[in-house]
């Protein structure tokens, strides 16, 4: 989150991807760090995951990535 905080900061577009296991995490982290930058989840776990289901995992949060970069619907935690 402090990357994508900096980013935006810094005038570039920037999206926070992670598991939805850190949706709570991330907007306690928005809040403390005074930007609320847009956020995506995809389904948790990561870690034991296959290349192909982490493959699949991309291609679902494809849409809502580019949204939130060219100023689409900016889907938040």
């Amino acid at each position: 989150m402090h990357d994508i905080v900096d980013l935006e900061r810094r005038g570039v577009p920037a999206v926070f991807a992670a598991s939805s296991e850190f949706v709570d995490a991330a907007a306690a982290q928005a809040v403390a760090l005074g930007l609320d930058v847009a956020r995506v989840f995809v389904p948790h776990p990561i870690q034991d995951r296959t290349d192909d289901e982490l493959r699949a995992l991309a291609d679902d949060a494809f849409d809502a990535l580019v949204s939130a970069l060219t100023g689409g619907d900016q889907p938040r935690g």
